[in-house]
């Protein structure tokens, strides 16, 4: 099968709206969809002139509600639309190249119509609410013509069902058909559209992101340039990043980068899984090699490792995933990373005498504890969940305390040389600050302390950003996640070499 074509949704209100990002774009996509649903009345009836009016090959397509689109005026109204759209005229330069027909919309005339001008049907179902089982099965019973691309749009409840999908689709190397899972887990599916065998993926314009929003759509330039869709095959090495939400991250930027700065033949993507075994039995299926793990998965992951490094067994809590010499590998790099961070922000060689205050006992606190204790200060442990903060506490010889209003604030005080905050609260948040998104929203900085947060974005938490104003000396966490970056890239090329 060929590299599936790009395919840019355009969702504008005018048709010269529609036209004139297509021209934006025209580099990275291979062919545009028209989403006649997303046109206002007026603009709806000129439909048959835009493919005169983009220098690629169009999809027309009117999409109802009930299939995630914006039509609602009856099939009655529609059919009436997709037959003007399609019609031909001797003063047209060209005609549609495919049109989109739901597997339930049977028109004989329209379905003549296609066939007549050379219009490939694709043949679509969605499923806007559940994932779908028996794909192939499905798919081929769709195959009404040889003229017909059979299209499945499912959304997937967790990744679990990318897992399955990859296995159900492994076999349709051969044929023609259009697969895609929807939403923030079913983002693989749309970067790897290749190996789940698609014909083609669909993107959204950067500026219309939002009309598509639940869908979960990449614009044209991140999946080209960030991941680098023209130049995957199937012997691209496959690495990645899982957690929950995994909302932000900057790790594909990072990898990616490196991959194509060393012409490596790899691509690095997220996959959201909301459990670690759902992250692992996906990495299996698709054959990841290495992979970085972030909250909340850091600790449970480990079960499923057939061995792990010595500061992994120190720390409690895994960062990174390889699979060399058969076996699945866990390393954590978060040490490493944070150590060389803190040390180069505050411009010490040693923590001795400082009394450090830590905030959260997650996967990502253990390994700050770990360097904090090599460094050599005093810490306390703040969580909310008292036992949770005295177990680590313990480990390390560390004081522990509630992350509580009321019991918290002396214990800050006392330990308030360096603050380091590692949970995630705050995470992509960039409202003033408040109780909500600031955990020591009960602090009064007193400007004399050095804060560090391990996110990075917002460049600047509401924690930091009130401790700023204190003048407090603030660091966020992106050059942790470079360091301990660099430390995976050893990893993964060291993996790349020995299995290209």
């Amino acid at each position: 099968m060929a590299r599936p074509l790009i395919c840019l949704c355009l969702t504008g209100k005018t048709l010269a709206e529609d036209a004139a990002i297509a021209e934006r774009y025209k580099s990275y996509v291979d062919l545009v969809e028209l989403r006649v649903d997303f046109l206002e009345e007026n603009e709806r009836l000129k439909a048959r002139v835009f493919p005169s009016m983009v220098p690629m090959p169009c999809i027309l397509t009117i999409r109802r509600v009930s299939d995630g689109g914006q039509y609602d005026e009856g099939e009655g109204s529609r059919t009436i639309l997709f037959a003007m759209a399609m019609s031909f005229s001797a003063k047209q330069e060209k005609v549609f190249d495919y049109v989109d027909f739901e597997e339930d919309f049977n028109v004989p005339s329209l379905n003549d119509a296609a066939l007549a001008f050379g219009i490939k049907i694709i043949r679509s179902f969605h499923d806007m609410h559940n994932p779908v089982k028996n794909i192939a099965e499905r798919i081929e019973k769709m195959r009404k013509t040889g003229f017909e691309i059979p299209k499945i749009a499912f959304m997937p409840h967790d990744l679990s069902d990318i897992a399955d999908l990859a296995k159900e689709v492994a076999d349709l190397k051969d044929s023609e058909q259009i697969i895609c899972a929807m939403g923030s887990f079913g983002l693989p599916t749309r970067i790897l559209s290749e190996r789940f065998n698609s014909y083609l993926t669909y993107t959204s314009p950067a500026e219309l992101l939002s009309n598509l929003s639940d869908i979960g759509h990449l614009d044209p330039k991140t999946l080209c340039e960030l991941y680098r869709f023209k130049d995957m095959n199937k012997d691209t090495m496959l690495f990645g990043i899982t957690g929950f939400p995994l909302k932000v991250t900057s790790s594909p930027l990072i990898h990616n980068t490196r991959f194509k700065t060393n012409n490596m033949n790899a691509v690095y993507i997220p996959f959201k899984a909301d459990t670690a075994k759902s992250a692992f039995d996906f990495v299996q299926t698709m054959g990841i090699k290495g992979f970085s793990v972030t909250v909340p998965h850091k600790e449970e992951i480990i079960k499923f490792l057939d061995k792990v490094d010595h500061k992994v067994e120190d720390i409690g809590a895994c960062n990174t995933v390889v699979y060399e010499n058969d076996a699945w590998v866990g390393y954590n790099t978060d040490c490493t990373g944070f150590a060389r961070s803190l040390l180069s922000f505050t411009g010490l060689e040693t923590l001795r005498g400082k009394r450090v205050a830590i905030i959260g006992a997650g996967g990502a606190a253990k390994a700050i504890c770990y360097v904090v204790k090599e460094l050599g200060a005093k810490a306390c442990i703040f969580n909310r969940t008292l036992v949770k903060a005295r177990l680590l506490a313990e480990k390390y010889g560390f004081e522990s305390e509630s992350l509580d209003a009321g019991t918290a604030f002396v214990k800050l005080k006392k330990y308030s040389d360096i603050i380091i905050q590692t949970t995630s609260k705050g995470m992509g948040n960039t409202d003033e600050p408040n109780e909500v998104n600031d955990p020591l929203w009960f602090y009064d900085f007193a400007g004399t302390e050095i804060v560090y947060d391990i996110i990075y974005e917002p460049e600047s938490t509401a924690m930091l950003t009130r401790a700023r104003r204190a003048g407090c000396r603030v660091c966020n966490g992106y050059s942790m996640l470079e360091f301990q970056g660099e430390e995976q890239a050893k990893l993964f090329q060291k993996i790349y070499g020995e299995n290209s």
